[in-house]
């Protein structure tokens, strides 16, 4: 995965942020919204970008609109998506089947007795 070839590829879309701020905020347009095509990117490999398709679809979205400047949101927009695709690239390890431990074989045996004590307790005095 190429990050600076995925940085180039990002769209980005500028509007007005929502709650309190005052005139700044109603006059400028700082709420960032980045916007990846995963199916056209040439920075990531054919295995990754099946990954990343199925994880999370054909366009990933970030949306920041936390600080007053529209850079530092677009910056933390662009990080957001560079951390979701790098997490849904990165190769799952395959699972080892185990076998539970006699530890807990021991604590499953015990809980099935207790249950059975308890069950046995709640019936007439003249069942048990």
């Amino acid at each position: 995965m190429d990050a600076e070839c995925i940085r180039s590829e990002l769209r980005f879309r500028f509007s007005r942020s929502s709650g309190p701020g005052g005139q700044h905020a109603q006059k400028s347009s700082t709420r960032v919204e980045a916007l990846f095509d995963v199916a056209a990117s040439a920075g990531l490999r054919e295995s990754e970008r099946a990954r990343v398709l199925e994880a999370l679809g054909p366009v990933v979205r970030a949306i920041s609109q936390d600080e007053r400047s529209q850079l530092q949101n677009r910056e933390r927009a662009t990080r957001r998506i560079l951390e979701q695709v790098e997490g849904a690239a990165r190769p799952l390890r395959p699972r080892r089947p185990t076998l539970p431990g006699a530890r807990a074989r021991e604590r499953r045996l015990e809980a099935k007795r207790h249950l059975a004590e308890r069950k046995r307790l709640r019936r007439p005095p003249e069942e048990r």
